[in-house]
């Protein structure tokens, strides 16, 4: 069994860390946040130690990693904003820990390289949540793109990726709505599949933006091995009629040459699938996570393109 602490238990991710480590058979001995409505902590684990100031919480893990205590922290897993989680897995690698960080882990690429150095001289590791390299749909697209390249390396795949889900007015009073604290749109919601693209299909060659607003971006993508057309927006009204009259507010869409991939299902668990990864000796990193934080880091910057029918998906959906 090891011992976790969380930083961020009050947040929208955290039950899913939360769950994770209650799965895999640890146990959560303290957890932080400024926000203390955290009473979900009992739904999973009793007597967790909580602490609202993160000076006390700080303060605590220390006492028990130096008074060698059972309860001694292993692992802190990190669901703080965006913007936190640099601070945060340094607070963690300080103490000797190793990090499960909630995605992205950094917003700015140059963050990664001083992490590294700091890792590279800690006892703990890194780690961040790419959930869908464990997805079973993506794994299987993943296995049957390597062997078609094996035959065709210089094969070019023709992707259109579309992810609309619902978000209230709240979202863009939030953090989540603040550039500087997310890193935009394309960073907080996007994030997981542009990894996935790039895992795929490989490294980023050519980035384009079309839009690039409070609920919508878009834009165009090369890759070693595909042209990407994608569209991301949490603009409920985007999202297809046939959906919303079944009670399904988020719309995920990848089709490769034409044929969709079918990956709307499966989501429920991946986050187990991540700590039993990580506990079992894998688990994906710093260098693992750099290039698709290159990549929203482009996006969030470039300068828009002129308005492309051809490559810029928001002419399906917007009139």
């Amino acid at each position: 069994m090891k011992n976790f602490a969380l930083i961020g238990a009050a947040g929208y991710i955290a039950p899913r860390h939360i769950q994770a480590i209650k799965d895999t058979g640890n146990h959560l001995v303290a957890a932080t946040d400024p926000h203390d409505s955290v009473g979900i902590l009992d739904r999973y684990f009793y007597n967790v130690s909580y602490f609202r100031e993160f000076e006390r919480f700080d303060r605590h893990i220390e006492k028990l990693k130096f008074s060698k205590n059972e309860d001694a922290i292993d692992y802190v897993s990190v669901c703080s904003p965006n913007y936190l989680h640099d601070a945060h897995i340094r607070f963690g690698l300080r103490a000797d820990c190793s990090v499960i960080c909630e995605k992205p882990i950094v917003i700015n690429p140059w963050n990664i390289d001083h992490l590294s150095e700091l890792e590279a001289n800690s006892k703990g590791n890194v780690y961040t949540v790419l959930q869908l390299r464990l997805h079973p749909s993506i794994i299987a697209l993943r296995e049957r793109v390597q062997a078609e390249l094996k035959s065709n390396p210089n094969k070019i795949y023709d992707i259109d990726l579309t992810y609309l889900t619902s978000r209230g007015a709240w979202y863009h009073f939030s953090w989540k709505g603040d550039e500087d604290k997310s890193g935009g749109l394309a960073n907080n919601i996007g994030i997981h599949f542009f990894d996935m693209l790039n895992w795929i299909f490989g490294e980023s060659t050519a980035c384009h933006v079309f839009r690039r607003q409070d609920s919508i971006v878009s834009g165009y993508m090369e890759l070693k091995n595909a042209k990407v057309r994608w569209l991301l927006s949490v603009d409920r009204d985007l999202i297809p009629e046939k959906y919303i009259e079944k009670g399904q507010f988020t719309y995920r869409s990848i089709t490769v040459d034409g044929e969709e991939i079918e990956f709307s299902s499966g989501f429920t668990d991946l986050h187990t699938k991540v700590y039993e990864d990580v506990l079992n000796g894998g688990g994906y990193g710093l260098k693992d996570a750099r290039e698709s934080i290159e990549v929203v880091h482009q996006i969030r910057n470039a300068e828009l393109s002129s308005q492309d029918k051809e490559r810029d998906l928001t002419f399906n959906y917007l009139d």
